[in-house]
This record gives structure tokens, C-alpha cells and sequence, in this order.
């Protein structure tokens, strides 16, 4: 029995230490992944999709986006690295390297001026190669005279990343019927704030400094930018400055401006991996479906899986093809994917030191993220649904002989049954 539990623990072991260095090798591929929220939408080469199964033709598409990439929102988030860097150079404190960063931290921080969150060229481009691929994959859900609903919230990034894709859209096919709108009426859905999750996201913030503690270690970085250990210790707040550093680093990638400037010697690998780290556990407390927040936290978009349902349902009884396409944030597509359960996202757990091993958050919202949801049917009028989070087919926790295929009865039938579901939130978070 002891040779059994020996072995069994060795095994588990190699499994986290595979899965931990599945994510160093993705970031050792590409660095700029572990940018995490702020990555460039990845679609440089996105695998074949497989046929549908013989009979089926597909005919109509749920969607939810985000938006493309944007300027960091609010001024302080390019301002505050500056300042700390102003304070060595005032000091006589920079490295050679810190005086470069300061020089081109002022011109980022300059160019952003009047520019809070809004969408970049690389964003406007994203959603257009989106659409572009979306007509391409599935031509017979854009054929002739279909209709097209595309919403977004009331958000600028999120209206322009909308009209990007329905323009191109409309130039493939000028007969499609394509209605847009932002609409307040429409955000208990499109971007629901949910009043249970606010307390419920404020008893788990306890947690972020003792990882934070635990984890992430910012000596290495500010060694690259300052000369003097007790200037560092004294003057500046080490992990604030290397976290919104790592921030401005990360989104740099969101702008052709600063496709040669590359900021990321200022991290090793283990070290953009351990902030990585310490925001991925973050966005499982604000979006993921753990215990620590009651596993509530996702409930948040069950208005969107009825949209989802609804507009499935009007889809099929109307016959024809269509497409129902939504544009917002990545605070929604994230717990979307959650709720639903997507490629195991519904992950369980109260260990968030071991959590990076299970659940990646890069993987699901980049810049420009999405679900597609694409409908199938064959002359019986049987109907499949098909996964796809940002254009690669998709898992659910649904019974299937025909992978990645699943029929839409049963899926159907998982969501509405995981919606009535609703864990009870009590009126005082204790």
C-alpha cells in the first residue's frame, strides 16, 4: 500500500510539473502570451476545423466578443512607471537600461494622451480578419439575404471592434441584412453587473497579497532599472511598480508603433511566468467558479447563456440561416466560458498556489477573444451544435459520440439544467 500512495504521488507530481511547464513553454514560444488579458489575439496559425458529420450543413451562429486591442485605461496606468522611473533619474539611481525604459515610457505615455481604453490599429484589424474567416469557415450561414443581429455594449472599443466585423462582412456579401446596435437595454445581458458579486469578489481579496507574497519576487527587474538596493527598498513600491510595468510591457503588442520595441529583457521567464501567475489566480477569483467565492462568480452571465439558448430556439423554429453576433469585454467572456464549462474551465478548486496548473485564463481572453457557437442540421431536421473559443474547437462537460460535435438538444438541456443550478447567495458575506 505505502509503494502505491509513493507511486501515486510521484505521478500527481509529474503531472503538475508537466502542466506548469506546459505554460513556460508557451511563454518561451511566445512571451507576449503571458500578457495574459492584454495578448495580441493569436490567430497566426489556427488548426483546420473538422468536417461536419456527413449530412450536416451549418446554419446559424451564436457569438460574444471582445473587443480588439486598446490603450490601458486610465492615465495613471502609463503615468505611475514613469514617475518611479523619474524619481532614480533624479536621483542618480537608473541603470543604462532604466534610462532607455524611462526614454520610451514617456513617449508611450505620451502617445496614449486622450486615448483611455480605446481600440488600437491592431484591434481594428483583428475583428476584421475575424469576419473575414467567419465567412470563409461557414459561407453557408452568410448566404444571401441572412440576417444578422450584431449588438454591443455601450462601450466605444466595443461599438468599433462591432462595425469592423459587420463592414466586412457586408463587403463579402451585400445582401446580407445586417442590423447593429448599443443599447442600455440591453447590458442586463450583454454586460450584466451582478449585485451578488461584488461582496462575494471582497471576501476572496484576502488571499491576493498572501500569493502575491508567496510567489512573485521583483528584485531581478528593478536590478535592470536601478543601481541602488535601499533606493529600491526605500523608495519604491517594488511589486506595484513591476506589476503595472509588466502591464504597459504586455500591451505594447497592441500597437504597430511598437512592433520593434521589445521591453521584455526586464523579465525572465519565471518571472513574467510568476506575475502571470499571480493575475491568472486574480481572474479566477473575479470570474472563475471556485468555492472561494461560493462557485457564484460565473453565475453572473446567465442572462447571456439565455440570449444564447433564446437565440438558438428563434433560429431553428424560423428556419433559414442567421447569425446572432455580441461585442464586449473580456469580463464577461471569461466567465461565460466558465459557466458553460468550456475546455474544463468550470475547474474546482481552493488551492490557488497549484491553481496555474489546471486553469489558464491567457487561453480563453485575449484581445479580441470569442465563442462561437455554430448550429448544424440535416434534412430530418436533427440539430448539432459546435464549440469554438477564439476560432479552435472547444470541449463541453456534454455526452458525445461525434466530437467536437454535440448535439444541441443535450447541450441544451446541460445549460438550462446547470442555470437552475444558482447557488444562494446569503444577504451578508461573512
Amino acid at each position: 500500500m505505502k509503494h502505491h500512495l509513493i507511486v501515486s504521488l510521484l505521478a500527481s507530481a509529474a503531472v503538475a510539473l508537466s502542466a506548469t511547464a506546459g505554460v513556460k513553454d508557451d511563454f518561451k514560444a511566445d512571451i507576449k502570451a503571458s500578457a495574459n488579458n492584454y495578448w495580441a489575439y493569436p490567430d497566426q496559425q489556427l488548426p483546420a476545423l473538422t468536417p461536419a458529420p456527413q449530412g450536416y450543413t451549418p446554419f446559424f451562429m451564436n457569438h460574444y466578443g471582445r473587443h480588439g486591442s486598446r490603450w490601458l485605461i486610465g492615465k495613471w496606468a502609463y503615468e505611475y512607471p514613469v514617475q518611479e522611473l523619474e524619481k532614480g533619474e533624479r536621483n542618480g539611481k537608473l541603470t543604462k537600461r532604466g534610462k532607455e525604459v524611462l526614454a520610451i515610457l514617456k513617449q508611450v505615455r505620451d502617445d496614449a494622451q486622450g486615448r483611455d481604453g480605446e481600440l488600437s490599429d491592431v484591434g481594428h484589424e483583428q475583428h476584421q480578419r475575424i469576419a473575414a474567416r467567419m465567412y470563409k469557415n461557414f459561407p453557408e450561414i452568410f448566404a444571401g439575404d441572412a440576417p444578422v443581429r450584431a449588438r454591443s455594449t455601450i462601450v466605444i472599443r466595443c461599438i468599433l471592434s462591432m462595425q469592423n466585423e459587420v463592414d466586412v462582412l457586408k463587403s463579402l456579401n451585400p445582401q446580407l441584412r445586417i442590423t447593429t446596435d448599443a443599447s442600455e437595454a440591453e447590458m442586463y445581458y450583454m454586460n450584466y453587473d451582478d449585485p451578488a458579486v461584488k461582496p462575494l469578489r471582497q471576501s476572496a481579496y484576502k488571499y491576493f497579497d498572501e500569493f502575491r507574497d508567496k510567489h512573485v519576487k521583483v528584485d531581478g527587474t528593478l536590478k535592470r532599472l536601478f543601481t541602488d538596493k535601499k533606493f529600491m527598498r526605500d523608495s519604491i513600491d517594488g511589486f506595484k511598480f513591476a506589476n503595472a510595468l509588466f502591464d504597459i510591457v504586455g500591451n505594447m503588442q497592441s500597437h504597430h508603433a511598437y512592433d520593434n520595441i521589445n521591453l521584455y529583457d526586464l523579465f525572465t521567464l519565471d518571472e513574467a511566468y510568476n506575475m502571470w501567475s499571480y493575475n491568472n489566480m486574480r481572474w479566477y477569483i473575479y470570474s472563475g467558479e471556485t468555492p472561494l467565492t461560493q462557485c457564484r462568480v460565473d453565475f453572473m452571465e446567465a442572462n447571456l447563456v439565455r440570449s444564447f439558448i433564446e437565440d438558438a430556439d428563434h433560429a431553428i423554429n424560423m428556419g433559414g440561416n442567421s447569425a446572432s453576433l455580441r461585442f464586449g469585454h473580456e469580463s464577461v467572456v471569461l466567465p461565460l466560458v466558465c459557466l458553460m464549462g468550456i475546455n474544463g474551465m468550470d475547474y474546482q478548486t481552493t488551492d490557488l498556489d497549484n491553481l496555474a496548473e489546471h486553469w489558464q485564463s491567457y487561453k480563453v481572453f485575449p484581445m479580441a477573444c470569442n465563442v462561437q457557437m455554430v448550429y448544424y442540421r440535416n434534412a430530418q431536421d436533427d440539430v448539432l451544435v459546435k464549440v469554438l473559443l477564439n476560432e479552435r474547437e472547444a470541449t463541453l462537460p456534454v455526452h458525445t459520440d461525434m466530437a467536437p460535435y454535440y448535439r444541441w438538444s443535450d447541450v441544451r438541456d446541460y445549460l438550462l439544467d446547470k442555470l437552475s443550478r444558482q447557488p444562494y447567495i446569503p444577504t451578508v458575506i461573512q
